[in-house]
């Protein structure tokens, strides 16, 4: 809970009348260097929403992770975050 809400502090921009009042935005760059940075995160998966739209899964050691979706204007939002993320193995 500690890191979610330093995560919220330090990437806290002003925000509209959204009604999901948790999503943080910032400029893709300084969104990654946070992320990377402070957390020690690091972008575990990927996949494309829309031509617009990438969608990035960010975890770090601790299991903490945050769901980020970069947008071809230059913008990154975290739309979810949490802890205990754990890899799971692919049936072959």
């Amino acid at each position: 809970m500690i890191r979610t809400a330093a995560i919220l502090t330090l990437l806290a921009t002003p925000l509209s009348a959204n009604p999901i009042a948790d999503i943080l935005c910032a400029p893709s760059k300084q969104m990654q260097q946070k992320l990377e940075q402070q957390f020690r995160s690091a972008r575990a998966a990927s996949g494309m929403r829309s031509p617009d739209q990438m969608m990035e899964v960010w975890t770090d050691p601790r299991g903490g992770w945050a769901m980020v979706v970069r947008y071809a204007s230059g913008t990154s939002c975290i739309v979810a975050m949490g802890e205990h993320w754990e890899e799971t193995e692919n049936p072959t």
